[in-house]
């Protein structure tokens, strides 16, 4: 970690950690969603 890094408020590491974190989930939900829809009967 560099010296930038270790000074950015906790929110901001928070936001990007959320954001992150939402991201993987939504990803997640359309491929399981494509995936459903091609094993759909």
């Amino acid at each position: 970690m560099t010296d930038s890094e270790a000074q950015k408020p906790i929110w901001q590491r928070l936001l990007w950690f959320v954001a992150l974190w939402a991201g993987s989930v939504a990803a997640l939900g359309v491929v399981g969603y494509a995936i459903k829809l091609v094993l759909k009967p």
